[in-house]
């Protein structure tokens, strides 16, 4: 009996299409490595594109699109999204993480624009369609000192939008969000370290002058960047209840996230967690366990826009909002598959965004661009975006930095802490 080739397309299809090739492109126009996976088919122009970006281990995903991803969908029918993705997730065995997760939500994505270009279909049309015209957004705001934070969240307002983060420096190379000042702790084993305790006085300082100089009708949020103890996590959500934050992001290290239900349940503001997530099922947790009141997903970093479009949904289930994490290592591809989500999801809340220079433009032709705070996706084929490999090809992306920030990262007394 001959052995089947099981990599072959297993049921018959409605046309011949085909995948032809499956690549990585890694790019780097702001600094920060972006990794975008092309899907190729045997129909002249018609190609996917998407976001596979693990900034600090890009490398890796590169060589996991390339070296182990491709052999298994050439051949396929691009339609199969559902078994393309779980044949990709099944195959190394141990399973998740973000390297593989990066490496399926190239793929993932790259068949949602195929599959949009097919239909002559934007992607949230696939989704079920708009039940809003645009996604509300937030940029962030951090400075050196607490008026420096508070200008440039002024500027932000006067430019239209209605949520800005706001971090304000400590002393130390572990400030996050901000520009680094000297630490001054001399009398410390490790003088440039970040202390808890001048985050925990500052930071109700921050918001106590950001609500009187910028008014109440501006939402404002925070990110503690995991790196509180659950009593230290309610302890700050009480000393900011005063000043109304739409939400208090990723207070506790996902080793911890088992204790959020109790934090979340003491905290007088709403809880976003997620970004962390290297799995979807890490991310179902979240909410069935009633962890979250924000899902806070980097959507690539979980698998894509499959597993992420089950999230939304599962939130709308159990009144939890969305607000997909979308910083400048998210491509724009995967700004316009979390804009997809988010206006066609119920359960959207709001959505980080970032605002590229003109080289990420000229590599990304059709990229989203907020105007006055809003994101409105594309209404033309698949996600509306091009990948200009000429002008990628003119910013190669080096290691990321993360690496070497991550490393000075400690306490007073030397200890690491979380990034």
């Amino acid at each position: 009996m001959t052995r089947p080739d099981t990599f072959a397309q297993p049921w018959e299809t409605r046309d011949g299409i085909r995948i032809t090739g499956v690549r990585a492109i890694a790019t780097a126009p702001e600094g920060t490595p972006l990794v975008v996976v092309r899907v190729d088919t045997n129909v002249d122009g018609l190609y996917g594109l998407g976001c596979a970006t693990f900034t600090q281990r890009w490398h890796s995903v590169v060589s996991f699109v390339e070296d182990h991803l491709a052999r298994l969908v050439i051949g396929r029918f691009p339609g199969d999204i559902e078994d393309l993705i779980r044949l990709a997730r099944f195959s190394a065995y141990w399973r998740e993480g973000p390297v593989s997760n990066n490496a399926l939500s190239g793929l993932d994505m790259a068949l949602w624009d195929i599959a949009g270009k097919r239909a002559g279909m934007p992607v949230h049309e696939l989704l079920g369609g708009k039940l809003r015209a645009a996604a509300d957004t937030y940029l962030h705001a951090g400075g050196a000192t607490i008026e420096a934070t508070i200008d440039q969240a002024a500027e932000l307002r006067e430019r239209g939008w209605r949520h800005v983060r706001l971090q304000v420096a400590q002393h130390g190379i572990g400030s996050y969000g901000t520009p680094s000042i000297p630490g001054e702790f001399t009398d410390s084993p490790y003088p440039v370290g970040w202390s808890v305790q001048e985050y925990l006085r500052t930071t109700p300082q921050l918001f106590e002058r950001a609500r009187t100089e910028l008014g109440e009708e501006i939402e404002l949020l925070h990110d503690s960047h995991s790196r509180l103890t659950p009593k230290q996590a309610v302890l700050l959500a009480r000393r900011l209840e005063p000043y109304r934050l739409f939400f208090l992001e990723d207070v506790l290290a996902p080793e911890l996230w088992d204790r959020l239900p109790e934090v979340r349940a003491s905290s007088p503001v709403p809880i976003a967690v997620g970004e962390l997530a290297t799995s979807m099922t890490d991310a179902v947790r979240l909410v069935r366990d009633r962890s979250v009141d924000f899902l806070r997903c980097h959507i690539s970093a979980i698998g894509g826009l499959t597993p992420a479009r089950k999230l939304a949904i599962l939130c709308e289930m159990n009144g939890v909002k969305t607000a997909w994490h979308s910083p400048g290592d998210t491509s724009p591809i995967g700004v316009a598959a979390n804009v997809a989500l988010d206006v066609s999801s119920v359960a959207f809340g709001i959505q980080e965004t970032h605002e590229y220079n003109a080289a990420t433009y000229d590599v990304f032709p059709g990229a989203l661009r907020a105007d006055a705070g809003w994101l409105t996706p594309n209404e033309t084929p698949g996600w509306g975006i091009e990948l200009d490999e000429r002008a990628a090809s003119a910013y190669p992306p080096g290691l990321s930095g993360h690496d070497a920030w991550a490393a000075g990262v400690r306490g007073r007394d030397g200890a690491l802490e979380a990034p």
